[in-house]
């Protein structure tokens, strides 16, 4: 038994991955020592279970393995990784399998653990791969723990000489005895030749004697089999000697009998002459054609048969028939065909069986299986339904296709009242139906004959339900008028448990006829499906309001929905309150057929409270709705070039960096005024000469300087990307230019510290044609307004920062502004207040200053001009694909079913009587307006929302308000 197989007392257990910190952690120290070791490692290895594939838990199967006392001390056990996979929850079926799966358990682990294994538990500096990953495990080369580069060489080799090479390697021809462990394919085993004597003379050449001498013969023999393989004809002497008397009392038989020429001896000195002038007759080529039987050419035979008997003047109608045995080559009725004459039998057991087929046939078959390709079916089918009124009512309805015996009245007898009309429909059913005394049935408890009666009633109305879901049969049945009323006589059984089923297939059954039938108010069927409205079912309501809906839907004639109760109405609205998609879908799908018509919409506006319906519509026009947002690009992302010139530092960090000893002074300049950017580049002189413009003047100071060179190399240690090129000129009068790729030049310095950018002074120092900007840098707005007003106003500031607010005579001299252009006389605090408004607002800082290092602020990209984007938000509810113009969304569900019912309040609610009496009202005195007024302007502001925010409901919003406004003006 396969160790793999879990005991069938226990829960089965499956291996699977628990991805802990610590088996991550596992998987990482793994990673990387093969990456330091040079193997491959594959951190989830699939292993082949009796579940499929399965991935290993490589920290699971370390821990098991070292749980055993290690790789080396599991190998020296028998089937012992095939129980270890048992534990470890990899599972097989068969022993074959199991097999597999442990020799694949124990290969990963000698793959991508083993050395890890002499590492971690034994501190040992593991074998080279060379003698380990890169041997297979099934090798016998050793113990993992004691292998060395020695002992491998020595386990190797066969006898003290080592493992031949390829070319060393005796042919695949030559038989060598089998290695069972060694894993190899087991060799052919040796051709057996049958004993031929020769067939020379007995007296011997002398030339042929001197060579076949034993010692040759025995050379030979050992040529042809290795020494510790026998021949394998048993029959051949080990020693062949041709002075031995029976060896020439064969060799003179073998004379008088002939040569064989199956033999072909190994060794040719001893082989037979007498075949070599032979030649064999080559092949001869036969013309072969094809010669017609009456099996493969049937055809031409008849027509032969008949041309003898045109000649013997024989007619076809002469010829003697063979008289058909009874019962032969008949098939018998096919399966459809049975279940039509069963049904119609009225034996139990056949009905049984054929209603039991024709449920089968009815689902499967429903694409095919039409009512008018069996004659009678559908009658059978009524008729049989028809019986369940006996179970309950004590009568048995009878249809019939004769006008005369068709004449009823209130003063009939109860014999009259089975008789439905065939032809017409019974139009007084529902009467006949309120006449019947119901018999005494119990709900829960019945005959075994009822019940078997019961059971065949019910699966012929549902054969009827899946055979009208084929629309062909829902057209055919719409004609049939006995389907109508059996439909109400099904519909107005007692309230029982054991009834709901067929009644929920009769209502099934009416939603697909109701599409192909026109009813008026006072139709049996109507009444019948209004009066489903009463109940709690959910089931049941649903598939009355849809098949109420449906009516006429692919006639031509309009479904009017009158007579509709005002308790019906009521609780249509009340349904729309329920967090019900379906029943919602299917309320509004009703309103939307009833109030298209305007003495319903009259009726409508008596019996429920309009005021309240509208708003809840309204409402629904969101249903579902999602805040969908978009931001649109309106200019794209710039870019501005490169340039040469290096801005001067600002004069705090000027001084801050002048006393900086080098190499630091160069990296701070650098971070400063320079940035990365993989597609720029400056000269590099161009950016030595901005240094020494810099730090120039301190050459002959106390500070150390850099040179040119050094300089050059520390560029590469502040920015990684950044190298040194020269671009070779393609002319010859052209210099080479000797460039630093990978940096640019700042527009603003930064600062090295807080990565805060400095921000330029535009206080314009010169006016005129020889306009000229102070420019001076800054870090923050606090220092550039008190330079303003210093250097640019003259203002003098006082002990703590006060200024005297007097009036002054100034102007606004900022770049670009247009609000002081000239000198204005006023106070100085409003001049300040409106400079403020030109310097860049303060960083926003951390509530904790060590909550954030400054250095990992990432400093904007000053070179590129981000993209001018526009944020669009809007509600999008449920939308379809338009099947001509896929591009094109159009509003569907709940949503569009509301509007649409909107639609048809707003249109038909000012042609009913209710408005004029409204109009004549307000003419007496009060408000104006008519009923869409009264309805529609306490939602107009929401009514305008959808319109702008629902593109997929725009349209309909707007057919909306035409109507509604054409009544009356709104206020905005």
């Amino acid at each position: 038994m396969a160790p793999g197989r879990a005991p069938a007392n226990k829960e089965l257990y499956i291996h699977e991955i628990d991805r802990t910190p610590e088996y991550e952690e596992f998987i990482q120290k793994l990673e990387a020592f093969h990456e330091k070791r040079g193997t491959a490692f594959e951190p989830e290895p699939r292993l082949p279970t009796m579940h499929g594939h399965v991935n290993v838990d490589l920290l699971k199967l370390y821990k098991a393995v070292i749980a055993k006392g290690g790789y080396d001390e599991l190998n020296r056990v028998q089937k012992a990784w095939g129980v270890l996979a048992a534990e470890l929850g990899m599972h097989h079926l068969d022993n074959k399998g199991i097999g597999q799966l442990s020799f694949q358990l124990k290969l990963d682990f000698y793959r991508y653990l083993a050395a890890f294994w002499v590492q971690d538990q034994y501190n040992r500096e593991p074998p080279p791969k060379e003698i380990l990953e890169q041997q297979s495990c099934a090798s016998k080369h050793g113990p993992v723990l004691t292998r060395t580069t020695e002992n491998f060489k020595l386990s190797s080799s066969r006898s003290g000489v080592e493992t031949p090479t390829r070319e060393e390697r005796p042919g695949e021809s030559t038989p060598v005895s089998g290695n069972r462990a060694s894993g190899r394919l087991r060799e052919a085993p040796p051709q057996r030749v049958p004993f031929q004597p020769e067939t020379g003379p007995s007296r011997q050449p002398r030339q042929t004697s001197q060579h076949a001498t034993p010692a040759a013969t025995t050379t030979t023999t050992h040529t042809s089999h290795p020494p510790h393989t026998q021949p394998a004809n048993h029959h051949l002497p080990q020693h062949h000697n041709p002075n031995n008397p029976l060896h020439l009392i064969q060799a003179q038989q073998a004379a008088l009998r002939g040569a064989s020429s199956t033999f072909t001896p190994a060794n040719p000195d001893t082989a037979s002459r007498l075949m070599e002038p032979f030649e064999p007759r080559p092949p001869i080529s036969v013309p072969l054609r094809p010669v017609n039987t009456p099996g493969n050419n049937p055809v031409e035979f008849a027509k032969r048969q008949r041309q003898l008997r045109a000649a013997a003047g024989i007619s076809d109608t002469q010829v003697f028939l063979r008289p058909a045995i009874p019962g032969i080559g008949f098939e018998g009725p096919n399966i459809y065909m049975r279940c039509l004459q069963a049904l119609r039998s009225g034996i139990p057991a056949e009905q049984s069986f054929a209603l039991n087929h024709l449920v089968k046939i009815s689902f499967e078959r429903g694409d095919k299986y039409k009512f008018e390709s069996f004659l009678g079916l559908a009658e059978g089918l009524i008729e049989k339904a028809l019986e369940i009124s006996s179970l309950f009512y004590g009568i048995d309805w009878q249809i019939s296709y004769l006008n005369d015996q068709i004449s009823y009245s209130s003063e009939s007898e109860n014999s009259e009242i089975a008789i439905l009309d065939g032809l017409n429909g019974t139009s007084d059913i529902l009467d006949r139906i309120s006449k019947l005394k119901p018999k005494p049935v119990l709900d829960h408890m019945q005959p075994a004959e009822f019940s078997d009666r019961l059971l065949r009633i019910t699966e012929a109305v549902l054969t009827i339900r899946n055979m009208v879901m084929l629309v062909e049969n829902a057209i055919y049945m719409a004609d049939v008028y006995p389907l109508k009323d059996l439909l109400c006589i099904i519909l107005r059984l007692p309230e029982l448990e054991m009834l709901v089923e067929i009644k929920h297939f009769a209502l099934d059954t009416a939603e697909q006829l109701t599409p192909w039938l026109m009813l008026d108010s006072d139709d049996p069927l109507y009444q019948t499906l209004l009066l489903q409205l009463y109940s709690t079912d959910r089931g049941t309501i649903l598939t009355s309001l849809r098949a109420i809906s449906r009516i006429s839907m692919n006639l031509e004639a309009t479904n009017k929905l009158q007579n509709v109760p005002a308790i019906v109405l009521q609780n249509i609205i009340n349904w729309l309150l329920l967090n019900d998609e379906e029943l919602m879908d299917a309320c509004l799908d009703f309103l939307y057929q009833y109030t298209a018509v305007v003495v319903n919409v009259e009726f409508l506006l008596k019996a429920v409270n309009m005021e309240h319906v509208v708003p809840h519509l309204v409402r629904l026009l969101a249903h579902g709705a999602k805040r969908v947002k978009e931001d649109r690009v309106l200019e794209p992302e710039r870019k501005a070039p490169a340039s040469e010139e290096v801005v001067t530092l600002p004069p705090d960090l000027q001084e801050e960096l002048t006393k900086t000893d080098e190499p630091q002074r160069c990296f701070k300049w650098l971070q400063s005024l320079f940035e990365e950017d993989p597609e720029s580049h400056i000269t590099q002189i161009a950016i030595w000469q901005a240094y020494q413009s810099s730090f120039g003047a301190l050459a002959g100071g106390s500070r150390n300087v850099l040179s040119a060179a050094d300089f050059i190399r520390n560029v590469s240690h502040v920015f990684a990307k950044a190298r040194a090129q020269i671009i070779r000129s393609q002319r010859s009068e052209q210099p080479d230019l000797f460039i630093i790729e990978g940096i640019r030049a700042r527009t603003m310095p930064l600062d090295p510290e807080k990565k805060d950018e400095y921000s330029p002074c535009r206080w314009m120092v010169a006016k005129g044609p020889y306009r000229k900007r102070c420019n001076q840098f800054f870090l923050g707005g606090e220092k550039m307004w008190h330079h303003v007003l210093v250097a640019h106003l003259g203002i003098a500031v006082g002990e703590g920062g006060k200024i005297e607010n007097k009036e002054v005579n100034a102007s606004c001299d900022w770049e670009s502004c247009l609000k002081y252009p000239q000198p204005v006389q006023m106070k100085l605090s409003e001049l300040t207040r409106h400079i403020k408004t030109h310097f860049p607002s303060p960083q926003k800082r951390p509530l904790s200053e060590g909550s954030i290092d400054s250095s990992t602020k990432r400093p904007r990209r000053a070179y590129i001009t981000p993209a001018k984007t526009m944020s669009l938000a809007w509600e999008q509810t449920i939308v379809t694909r338009d099947e001509r113009n896929p591009k094109m969304e159009q509003a569907a569900g709940i949503p569009l079913s509301a509007v649409l019912v909107l639609r048809n309040i707003a249109r038909n609610v000012v042609k009913t009587e209710s408005e004029e009496q409204l109009l004549k009202k307000h003419e007496m005195g009060g408000e104006g307006g008519g009923w869409n007024e009264k309805l529609f302007r306490p939602v107009m502001a929401r009514l305008f929302e959808v319109m702008t925010e629902n593109r997929a409901m725009a349209d309909y919003i707007t057919s909306l308000l035409q109507l509604v406004q054409d009544d009356y003006t709104p206020l905005f």
